[in-house]
């Protein structure tokens, strides 16, 4: 909104455009950028609860973060806490700084999905931190926490649900899908109903934010599928009406306009607004 209201008086036609992004509710991302993480998750509840809407938090800080992305010789993302014990106690101060509020918590983006490049004494400390996360989330009995599973062509949902079962999800929400991705909302929903089915019909959320164009077809190699690609358009605006009884939510999850990374081509580090990209996806 600030950008926007920056534009406004200058360049009205582009305030307009991102208007169409700035007016609609999104997540907040917090990690290792968040200095005081209690204080970061009570201020964003607070002002969800003044607006009378919920917040949706996506916490984003566990140990070898983007691990796959990494492997592949990108990492975008890099980063998250050093140590279990410091995960531990991350998630502890989001758990007090919430309070029992409401709130929507989305675990973790790509952690799950990617756990297979780690080693397995590593793949064995990701599953305990989820479930030591979930459940301390949880106590929360306000709080609707999403393991996040991916989008629909990363990992098969046999496989997913495994690795869900593993993680906690029996005793999450449910679990989230496409986050930060340009997969459709129609194979996200198919993706979605078969990993519920095979976890005991847990509900879900996706992450339409940018994906009003679908995925980018015309991709040369797996990083333009995902890293900024060109011609995509932000899709379903958020909501909680989904009319799918299994689906908690269409939300915002990804900014748009915030860079997927670098991507090997000198564009904006990963989470920085990126104004042409945001002006493409609203035309």
């Amino acid at each position: 909104m600030l950008k926007a209201n920056y534009l406004r008086k200058t360049e009205p036609e582009k305030a307009a455009q991102l208007d169409k992004i700035a007016k609609q509710p999104q997540a907040l991302w917090m990690g290792e950028w968040n200095s005081n993480i209690f204080r970061a998750a009570q201020h964003f509840v607070d002002r969800a609860q003044n607006d009378g809407s919920v917040a949706v938090i996506i916490a984003y800080n566990i140990p070898h973060r983007d691990a796959a992305a990494e492997a592949a010789g990108v990492g975008a993302s890099a980063g998250g806490l050093a140590s279990k014990e410091s995960y531990q106690r991350w998630i502890r101060d989001i758990y007090t700084g919430v309070g029992n509020r409401p709130v929507a918590i989305i675990l973790e983006p790509d952690a799950l999905p990617g756990i297979a490049s780690l080693p397995p004494n590593l793949q064995e400390e990701r599953y305990f931190l989820f479930n030591d996360a979930v459940k301390v989330l949880r106590q929360n009995s306000q709080a609707a926490v999403y393991i996040d599973a991916g989008h629909a062509k990363w990992v098969p949902a046999k496989e997913m649900a495994e690795r869900l079962k593993k993680a906690g999800v029996e005793h999450a929400s449910g679990f989230s899908l496409n986050t930060s991705n340009y997969r459709t909302t129609e194979e996200s929903v198919a993706y979605g109903k078969e990993i519920s089915a095979l976890v005991g019909g847990k509900h879900f959320v996706v992450d339409t934010s940018r994906n009003g164009a679908g995925p980018y077809e015309a991709a040369k190699n797996e990083l333009e599928t995902w890293c900024n690609p060109p011609g995509r358009k932000i899709g379903r605006a958020p909501t909680t009406d989904t009319g799918e009884p299994l689906i908690d939510g269409f939300l915002w999850l990804k900014r748009p306009g915030e860079s997927d990374g670098d991507c090997q081509r000198n564009e904006p580090k990963a989470g920085v607004f990126w104004l042409e990209q945001a002006l493409e996806y609203t035309k």
